[in-house]
């Protein structure tokens, strides 16, 4: 089923931060499809706090992009059914302003373009990830075999060091638990 077919269903959606993660995708977007690794090119990865205050899911910074001629930011084309767009756009925090929702045009690895939404912190202050947050983005990576060397890049990200608890992080690993029953 193409993107843009049946009136228009479903739409792809280029992750590159905690989203890389299956599971934690599909906690609030039921309805998402892996579709490929794909290269931004001229974005570089960075964390930050939305108007320097701290995510209080995560309890650091939380990833974004921005303009960088010469670097690029891998991530995960996921193609998604436009019920899911609401639930997204909440989960990116659209409605409060964390996150506003942009095009971007990505290369996959068979060298297609595809157009994207993706989302960026417009205003934030510079800050550094909890642990919890790094974890599930490196795990995002190597489950959908993002190139070697920019996993790498992602595990040399230095963290707050936060070690208090981070809820979803929990709902993250038990829904990896479940999964691993069932395909037992």
């Amino acid at each position: 089923m193409e993107p843009g077919g049946e009136g228009g269903c479903w739409f792809l959606y280029f992750a590159y931060g905690s989203n890389l993660l299956r599971e934690r995708l599909l906690l609030r977007n039921p309805s998402a499809a892996l579709s490929a690794p794909a290269r931004l090119q001229d974005f570089k990865l960075e964390f930050g706090h939305h108007q320097g205050r701290t995510s209080s899911v995560w309890h650091g910074g939380t990833a974004t992009i921005a303009e960088s001629p010469g670097d690029e930011v891998w991530g995960i084309v996921w193609k998604m059914n436009t019920c899911n767009l609401s639930s997204l756009d909440k989960q990116e925090g659209v409605e409060d302003g964390l996150y506003v929702p942009i095009e971007v045009n990505v290369h996959t690895q068979a060298g297609k373009v595809l157009t994207c939404r993706s989302y960026q912190m417009k205003d934030y202050v510079s800050g550094p990830p909890s642990p919890q947050y790094k974890k599930v983005i490196c795990m995002g990576a190597k489950q959908n075999g993002l190139p070697a060397d920019y996993q790498e890049k992602l595990e040399a990200i230095e963290t707050n060091n936060y070690a208090g608890p981070v809820p979803i992080m929990e709902e993250i690993e038990a829904a990896i638990k479940a999964e691993k029953i069932n395909f037992a």
